[in-house]
């Protein structure tokens, strides 16, 4: 999957999304998408392994790590790819407001 492209379909789609890559091999990666006012999803890839972090009013409601935390990326994407808001899916990580 290439956070690149998520963070730009997701801007195309009006939602404040970045992703940013380090390292001259590009081995570590940060991105970030804000669904809603206060209410923020940050995925991070480094040497330290993978992260999936849900916020909301700048708290912590959700880390997940590993297989899990890709899991939850992919079912992000697949709401983009088919085109259904993210508050209105029923993903854990992604509730109706």
């Amino acid at each position: 999957m290439n956070l690149q492209a998520l963070a730009i379909v997701l801007e195309d789609r009006g939602y404040l999304a970045s992703c940013y890559t380090c390292g001259g091999q590009m081995n570590s990666a940060s991105f970030m998408v804000s669904l809603t006012e206060g209410h923020l999803i940050r995925f991070l890839v480094s040497d330290y392994g993978i992260t999936w972090t849900e916020m909301r009013d700048d708290r912590e409601l959700m880390k997940l790590e590993g297989a899990e935390a890709i899991s939850q990326l992919q079912d992000l994407a697949d709401l983009i790819k088919y085109q259904i808001k993210p508050h209105e899916s029923c993903l854990p990580a992604v509730q109706k407001l």
